[in-house]
């Protein structure tokens, strides 16, 4: 294989295994990538807030609802090494029946040169991978909704190709009486019908997650915590370069381990905490942590704001804007842009 390919197929994985190191694992793990302002701000994911936004649909099926009926979305994210990827959305409601959410995912790899081991340019190639998503949830009384989504899943690279399909799951108890809401999602149960390769069959990226948010009620403030992968304990990654010392290299003895801190680092790579400060019901201050993030990014004995992140929403005119903001380490970061509108009030 060209070296050039071999860089890209080298970037490729980096891209889509930047939020879990269990990444690399499984076929199509662009789906796991922030496609929202909000999301991106929120550390990486929010499946907990319950207020009519078309864009949180997409990992929680079970919060779409009839609020959102005639909303439409786009989402664009300026991501690394001049990777960029978006989302848009369009929510209809049906008396009877339910509500439905139609989207589309894609994430542009951007276009390469190709060369032979000489060095000589023969040509370019160019990646891309795209989900085509239908998402219905529906109200069952007050307090509880249910929600799927189906996604076909296409994707290119170079001249490797890819079709599959997979299912997203999921339950939502909101009970606005007391601002607070707890959900599950199972995500990623499908198939690879069509693989890059001739018998390489790969799994999808299966996981399942709780998450609960909470407003307080005289304060401007919603707090929410999601936790990932409940599907596996240990997310911890171990460089096979630079493994963890157990012996002493002076002594030759163990070195005594805190089971403590190993307990609290593996529940911490699993969490995903979030804020955000509403400033009336225009403009929302958001922040995000994601302990995971930060451990297998950071650069040690140098300051880096990797595993935060950090946004803004607000509502001009019939539009809502979201911005948000991810720093991976000093050499990366996101920008995230998001618009939604309601296109019912565009007309009478």
């Amino acid at each position: 294989m060209h070296f050039n390919k071999l860089l890209f197929y080298f970037l490729f994985l980096i891209a889509t295994t930047a939020f879990s190191q269990i990444g690399g694992n499984s076929v199509y793990e662009f789906m796991d990538l922030p496609f929202s302002a909000r999301e991106a701000a929120a550390g990486g994911n929010l499946i907990t807030v319950k207020d009519d936004d078309i864009d949180l649909t997409i990992n929680n099926p079970s919060l779409i609802t009839p609020g959102m009926d005639n909303h439409f979305a786009i989402n664009y994210v300026d991501y690394i090494a001049d990777v960029n990827y978006g989302y848009a959305a369009y929510s209809k409601t049906y008396s009877g029946i339910g509500s439905f959410v139609t989207g589309i995912q894609y994430v542009n790899y951007g276009k390469f040169t190709e060369s032979d081991p000489t060095g000589l340019i023969t040509g370019s190639f160019t990646a891309a991978d795209y989900s085509f998503n239908i998402g219905y949830g529906r109200q069952l009384d007050s307090v509880f909704s249910v929600g799927a989504t189906l996604r076909t899943i296409y994707s290119h690279l170079d001249q490797f190709t890819s079709l599959g399909s997979s299912m997203d799951f999921a339950a939502t108890y909101s009970n606005p009486k007391n601002f607070f809401t707890a959900t599950a999602v199972i995500k990623g149960i499908g198939y690879q019908w069509i693989t890059y390769t001739t018998g390489d069959q790969e799994p999808l990226p299966f996981e399942a997650q709780l998450g609960i948010s909470k407003r307080l009620k005289k304060a401007p403030f919603r707090f929410s915590l999601v936790y990932r992968h409940l599907e596996v304990w240990d997310l911890t990654y171990i460089d096979p370069a630079n493994p963890p010392q157990t012996v002493d290299p002076l002594t030759g003895e163990p070195i005594p381990q805190n089971h403590f801190a190993t307990f609290a680092d593996k529940l911490g790579r699993h969490l995903i905490g979030s804020a955000e400060i509403l400033l009336g019901k225009n403009v929302a201050i958001r922040i995000g942590y994601n302990y995971e993030r930060r451990q297998e990014l950071k650069i040690t004995d140098q300051g880096t704001l990797a595993g935060f992140s950090f946004g803004l929403g607000f509502k001009i005119s019939k539009f809502n804007i979201n911005y948000g903001y991810a720093q991976y380490s000093p050499a990366g970061a996101s920008n995230t842009f998001s618009i939604t509108t309601n296109l019912s009030e565009f007309y009478r």
